[in-house]
């Protein structure tokens, strides 16, 4: 793996570094404050074409490769966990599960304006008695005529709220299991007996509205399944797998944020006479955070460059994304350490890192259930 950047790879991640600098960071901690969508920022995203970075031109997006499309999203999450979440799940989850899984005709009617950020994404599959556990959900979309009729709940969905369109799962086979679920697509404004039942007050990752979904007997034509019934849970899987690489982007991103915070901190606070950087205790801290960021990054790299060789990557995304979100909670927390009382005030952003970070060991695959991905890999 060659992990010299290309002139592209540079310009694309300098680019959104700066955007993030002069945009995103001075505004973070009134989103975290506020948490409300910012659509504002949501829209410059959109003019600079990171609504759609991995998708083809031909359908509106950036055509960026799976080593830029996470440096960017790296740098989008050093500025906000929120907004971070807000991109990943808009791309990896709602974006690639129709074009990965949509006809032509699809893909045109609902990928194109998803690229152009013209659309807000969601992916509408963890219900009140299934996360995990994704065969146990009670959603169902029944034969009518040429059609189906939805009805269930679905929890925990990201951009729920403000979703032009949704990916949704349900089963149209009770009796079948995992091979009884088929995927489709949802659209909110357009469609009738599409309920939104409220967002969940989170202990971070807030301006992204996290929303539970309610489906009253809608209706949705055969044109919106997407693929062929029966496998929705193919999808789900495929797609999550793609999506543990961006949440380890995420994870990233927030600990080096904490740890630049850090860096910063101890060279300006004085204890003793002198900078508290200038004691080793505080400089093996940085080291370690430092260390643990980087190999991080190394493996979403890995499992990035295994993806965009046609190879089989479950194992490396799970890797990366589990060891990600691991340390990019204890970076957060040495964060705070570091900033001693500071840390734990709102004054500074150290405790909005480590709340920010904490989701990343949740969404997405537990860190229990990717150790049993990687387990099985190992031994199967």
């Amino acid at each position: 793996m060659d992990l010299s950047r290309t002139p592209e790879q540079k310009q694309i991640e300098e680019m959104v570094a700066e955007f993030v600098d002069e945009e995103v960071v001075p505004c973070a901690a009134e989103i975290d404050k506020a948490d409300e969508f910012p659509a504002d920022l949501v829209d410059e995203l959109a003019d600079l074409g990171l609504m759609g970075m991995p998708f083809p031109e031909e359908y509106g997006g950036a055509d960026l490769d799976y080593h830029a499309y996470p440096m960017a999203l790296e740098e989008i999450s050093r500025g906000s966990g929120g907004l971070g979440t807000i991109v990943a799940a808009h791309i990896s989850l709602a974006g690639n599960m129709v074009y990965a899984f949509g006809s032509d005709d699809q893909k045109e009617e609902y990928l194109t304006p998803l690229a152009r950020g013209e659309d807000i994404g969601a992916f509408a599959l963890s219900e009140p008695g299934a996360g995990s556990d994704v065969p146990a959900m009670e959603t169902t979309a029944e034969r009518d005529g040429d059609g189906y009729r939805v009805n269930g709940n679905k929890l925990w969905i990201s951009n729920g709220s403000v979703a032009d369109t949704v990916t949704l799962f349900a089963k149209t086979d009770p009796e079948a299991g995992n091979k009884g679920i088929s995927s489709f697509v949802v659209r909110p404004k357009e469609d009738d007996g599409f309920i939104i039942e409220g967002t969940e007050e989170k202990l971070g990752d807030k301006g992204c509205p996290t929303a539970e979904l309610r489906f009253d007997d809608v209706y949705l034509p055969q044109d919106r399944l997407l693929g062929d019934e029966g496998r929705g849970f193919v999808h789900a899987l495929k797609t999550l797998n793609g999506g543990r690489i961006t949440i380890a982007a995420r994870s990233v991103g927030i600990a080096q944020a904490a740890l630049d915070a850090a860096s910063d901190y101890a060279t300006d606070r004085e204890q003793f006479d002198q900078p508290i950087s200038e004691f080793q205790a505080i400089q093996h801290k940085i080291a370690d955070m430092d260390t643990k960021t980087r190999a991080a990054r190394l493996l979403m790299h890995d499992a990035a460059d295994k993806k965009m060789r046609g190879e089989s990557f479950a194992k490396e995304a799970a890797q990366a994304k589990l060891y990600a979100s691991e340390v990019s909670r204890e970076v957060a927390n040495e964060g705070i350490q570091i900033h001693g009382g500071y840390g734990y005030t709102k004054d500074f952003p150290a405790e909005r890192f480590y709340r920010d970070a904490k989701l990343n060991e949740i969404y997405e695959g537990t860190s229990e259930v990717l150790r049993n991905t990687i387990a099985g890999e190992l031994l199967d």
